[in-house]
């Protein structure tokens, strides 16, 4: 697996393949402004998108992470992860926060990579998105917070 991870400008934020982890394109635009755009590319190809908001002193936020259909399930989510942290870490950041629902392959994601859940945001799918959203066939209600934080770091 061959594969170049770099921040790109917002405007060139790959929208498209946001919306996968993201339904809302209008919730999409509104964090991209003042974040931080990254993008995996294997050859010409963008396989995958991270955007990483500032949230406060040494605390950022993944707002979105998303990886082409064809291309899951190769590493190339955790690879576009790995860097991600390695890059806030190397910063200086204190912490990474995530919000993401509260069952699914996402949940495990996060938790794999040394997110823990920090705080429920109960009913945040239902007052944030106008159509209801549903994975494997169930309805989300809650997001989870999760945080990773920095070993070495008090928080």
């Amino acid at each position: 697996m061959s594969l170049l991870i770099q921040e790109v400008p917002v405007a060139d934020a790959p929208i498209e393949l946001l919306l996968l982890a993201d339904p809302s394109e209008d919730k999409i635009r509104s964090y991209l402004s003042g974040s931080k755009c990254f993008v995996a590319s294997s050859g010409a190809v963008v396989v995958g998108a991270c955007v990483v908001q500032p949230r406060g002193t040494g605390t950022h936020e993944v707002m979105s992470i998303a990886v082409h259909p064809a291309y899951q399930k190769s590493g190339y989510g955790t690879a576009l992860l790995k860097w991600v942290i390695d890059f806030f870490r190397s910063s200086g950041a204190r912490q990474l926060e995530v919000g993401t629902g509260t069952f699914g392959y996402q949940l495990a994601f996060y938790q794999r990579h040394g997110f823990r859940v920090t705080n429920i945001d109960y009913d945040f799918f239902v007052k944030n998105y106008p159509e209801p959203i549903f994975e494997n066939g169930i309805q989300l209600f809650d997001m989870l917070r999760l945080t990773l934080r920095y070993s070495g770091n008090v928080a």
